[in-house]
């Protein structure tokens, strides 16, 4: 498998891009997951993250999970696309959106055999054992029909996004918070907001991704 888990910043997707996909940006296709962002639509966040990427010269294709009446269409569109970028957002409505029709096992089945995945902020907390941890950084009453709180289980470690404190809604408090709470139950790996877990062998390693 190969994953890139960011927290915010893309510096680090170029070099993975192109380390698993041999054409040059412009004729890479990426499919971009939305449905996190869905309760923030407007937002200025959402706008710029898949702006950030776009700047990078590949070809967007849009996906909203929750749009998909079968697992099968979901399947068909991911077998169309180069990488998988899941966008940041509430992390449980993205995994309530990926577990309406079944669309997660389709998910895990295509990186387990070798789809690039690209996460960023709720988009790598799900790949982790568990979403709980983060009920202390995103609001769990979004997505009031999902009380599964299992992640995908792509990963052993349930990544902590924007770690160092720096974003507001994520003061340093909170995130001494979140470890005492749950760090005695959960394996967790803390990335700020300039660095990405990369997984692309036996030991995930922290890497720069400003």
């Amino acid at each position: 498998m190969n994953l890139l888990l960011l927290s915010l910043g893309v510096g680090a997707v170029p070099d993975f891009v192109a380390q698993h996909v041999n054409r040059p940006a412009p004729a890479v296709r990426i499919g971009y997951l939305n449905d996190a962002a869905s309760p923030y639509a407007g937002a200025a966040f959402a706008a710029a993250e898949r702006a950030q990427l776009s700047e990078l010269g590949y070809v967007l294709t849009d996906i909203t999970a929750a749009e998909f009446d079968d697992a099968g269409a979901f399947a068909d569109v991911l077998d169309r696309v180069d990488v998988l970028y899941v966008a940041g957002g509430n992390t449980f409505v993205l995994l309530a959106a990926l577990r309406r029709v079944g669309v997660d096992a389709i998910l895990v089945e295509r990186v387990r055999a070798g789809l690039p995945y690209i996460g960023s902020s709720a988009g790598s907390v799900i790949t982790g054992p568990s979403i709980e941890p983060v009920s202390l950084m995103d609001d769990p009453s979004a997505a009031p029909e999902l009380t599964d709180y299992g992640g995908l289980g792509l990963v052993d470690t349930v990544v902590i996004p924007h770690a160092d404190g720096a974003l507001p809604p994520y003061p340093p408090a909170l995130i001494a918070r979140l470890k005492d709470t749950y760090g005695s139950d959960y394996p967790l790996t803390f990335v700020h907001d300039d660095q990405a877990l990369l997984v692309d062998g036996a030991i995930p390693r922290l890497v720069s991704s400003p």
